[in-house]
This record gives C-alpha cells, structure tokens and sequence, in this order.
C-alpha cells in the first residue's frame, strides 16, 4: 500500500482555471502520462521538483500556488 504524501496541491482548480486544461493536455506538455498526473492530483505522488515546475510553468502560476505543505511546527 502506498503512502499518501503530506503534499498538497490545486492543481484540479488551477486546470479548470487556465481554460479547462484536460489531464490528459497537462500530462502530454509536462511530458508525463495521464496516470502520473492523476496519482499527483489525488496526492497518491509527489513530483520530482523539475515536474512540479513544469506544472506550474504551465499554468501560468507560481510554484506555491500550486503545491502546498503543512505547518507541522503547532
């Protein structure tokens, strides 16, 4: 069983913000499949940095306001 990651991201919300931008369009312009940008938005995965910014780059975003980590310091 895989280990969700404590990395979350808005990626869903920021798709459908950037002209409803399919999976299928993001995975093929960040140069991954489908499946890993499934597993990335369920947060079943967390990206390698180079594939985070990609994402980011494409939609237009900074990289924080697409992917979010916990304050685990309260």
């Amino acid at each position: 069983m895989v280990k969700p990651t404590r990395v979350t991201n808005s990626i869903r919300a920021l798709r459908f913000a950037h002209g409803e931008l399919t999976q299928a369009d993001l995975a093929e312009r960040i140069g991954v499949t489908r499946q890993t940008v499934i597993a990335i938005e369920q947060g079943r995965h967390s990206p390698s940095l180079e594939v985070a910014f990609q994402i980011a780059h494409v939609l237009g975003v900074a990289l924080d306001d697409v992917f979010q980590y916990p304050d685990t310091s309260e």
